[in-house]
């Protein structure tokens, strides 16, 4: 379920993921893409300032619920199962994530 391999030469860890989380964060990140390809859109069309405001307001949004899924399921899945293998070090990697989501 949360296997990690340590391969990758960008960031030393992967996850292997079911097929559906993989599906359904895919999903989320196609909505996104789409909603900011209408604001690019409504850019090159001269919309109004609050028009393209309102619509960055909900890209931001969506950013921000594509995060608390994505934590929730790393908390779920990695962080507990490496407490209850003994690693605590990921609370420490996990408090320094929060961290940085929240600047």
């Amino acid at each position: 379920m949360a296997e990690e391999t340590k391969n990758c030469c960008c960031s030393q860890r992967r996850k292997v993921r079911e097929r559906t989380e993989e599906e359904a964060l895919l999903q989320r990140l196609s909505r996104i893409e789409g909603q900011v390809r209408g604001v690019r859109g409504m850019v090159e069309n001269s919309a109004y300032c609050t028009d393209i405001l309102t619509q960055v307001s909900a890209i931001q949004s969506a950013l921000n619920a594509f995060n608390r899924e994505l934590l929730a399921r790393h908390i779920r899945t990695c962080v507990v199962t490496d407490i209850q293998k003994g690693d605590l070090d990921v609370v420490d990697d996990l408090v320094a994530t929060i961290q940085k989501m929240m600047k």
